[in-house]
């Protein structure tokens, strides 16, 4: 008997080598329990070993092998080839990002961008490290928990509509992740110097894709309208915090 097969239609590109990225087409097996991340690694290891692509953990984690599916930003780790039918599935890298090589993008604008929020407790009159301990009540957790579940996978950039237009954007992730130590109990800074300008949170025109789009339901749209009204009353009320 044999085995079913879909088309993986996947970007290839070296920049300064070839003029722009072409679709080759790869017959991969078409199995139940196979990620589109399965029929890349196949591509690379039965196929074709020049075929570049980032992955490490394969559990949805590490955030790494983020890539266009069909036209949309997904984990390729988590989405399974059967979700596509007969095919075939077009694989291409990440949008809003300079492509490296095929599937690989730079990450080096969407990591400054991370450590620009000061992505650390801040503590007044304490320098790092922190060695006190600071107790939290359940609901102290809560206020920040789901914003620290990103897995900075950069999905939620590659659906932005403003940050494929504008890279000096600041972004969703980034700025989801200043609110996460925001709101944390132990943090005695706002970030107020980072995200109340224009290419911070009122660069967002609240399209609400990086929500749609993030894997971990970080929800970092709700984290930008949150901050829109702590800089809102921050830039009337000074002496406001948070």
């Amino acid at each position: 008997m044999t085995e079913e097969s879909i088309r993986l239609e996947v970007a290839r590109y070296r920049p300064g080598q070839d003029e722009e990225p072409v679709l080759v087409p790869y017959e991969v097996p078409l199995r139940p329990d196979w990620a589109v991340l399965d029929g890349l690694a196949y591509v690379k290891d039965r196929l074709d070993g020049t075929l570049s692509f980032r992955w490490s953990c394969r559990m949805g984690i590490c955030g790494s092998c983020g890539m266009t599916v069909n036209g949309e930003p997904r984990l390729t780790c988590g989405t399974f080839l059967t979700e596509y039918g007969t095919g075939p599935v077009r694989v291409e890298p990440l949008k809003g990002f300079p492509v490296i090589r095929d599937l690989v993008v730079d990450i080096e604008d969407f990591l400054a961008k991370l450590s620009s929020v000061r992505p650390w407790l801040v503590r007044e009159g304490e320098e790092p490290p922190l060695t006190t301990e600071y107790a939290q009540t359940p609901a102290q957790l809560d206020a920040y928990k789901q914003y620290s579940m990103c897995v900075n996978c950069m999905l939620c950039y590659s659906a932005c509509p403003v940050y494929v237009l504008d890279p000096d954007f600041l972004g969703p992730a980034a700025i989801a992740l200043a609110q996460r130590y925001n709101l944390d109990s132990r943090d005695m800074d706002d970030r107020f110097d980072v995200l109340g300008h224009e290419d911070a949170v009122w660069g967002c025109t609240f399209v609400g894709e990086c929500t749609n789009a993030c894997p971990k339901h970080v929800d970092p749209a709700e984290a930008i309208q949150r901050y829109k009204l702590t800089a809102a009353l921050r830039s009337v009320l000074p002496w406001s915090r948070r």
